[in-house]
């Protein structure tokens, strides 16, 4: 069953793999047994045992019946949760289905719905436009310091 896990290391057994799981998650006060990953980013999904996703391993060695053709889903919503009564799986349109996305993006700016989708846009307008600002600033100091290297003002 192990071999149906694309990136795990061949060298994990169902017993070390179970038992590198478990030394490297604990648990929080919300009940979730959270791992840590090569990465040091705490709420993303964590990569463990070679190039496998710790949700997809964990699957496999704490619940078992791992279908390769569905996705592993967390049920409590924290990406990098292994606790098994958590993990369900669920098909690739009920994961897109019931993903949620935030109001407001990553710098607190509220979302503008798009008409066509009725979904949130994937671009923050405010955030776009304060980038092309930045951008236009950075290409004007260029072009100055360009024409002043020529003796040009």
């Amino acid at each position: 069953m192990l071999s149906a896990v694309k990136g795990l290391s061949r060298y994990h057994t169902e017993e070390s793999l179970r038992a590198h799981l478990l030394e490297r998650s604990h648990r929080t006060d919300d009940g979730c047994l959270v791992v840590h990953g090569y990465g040091p980013r705490r709420g993303v999904h964590q990569k463990v045992a070679g190039r496998a996703w710790a949700h997809i391993a964990a699957f496999v060695v704490l619940v078992g019946g791992y279908d390769p053709t569905l996705d592993v889903d967390q049920t409590c919503g924290a990406p990098d949760c292994i606790e098994p009564t958590h993990l369900r799986q669920v098909s690739r349109s009920e994961t897109c289905r019931t993903r949620s996305q935030a109001a407001q993006c990553r710098n607190g700016h509220d979302r503008e719905l798009d008409a066509a989708t009725g979904r949130y846009r994937r671009v923050c307008r405010a955030c776009n436009r304060e980038a092309q600002r930045r951008w236009r600033e950075r290409e004007a100091a260029e072009v100055a310091q360009a024409r002043a290297a020529y003796g040009r003002t």
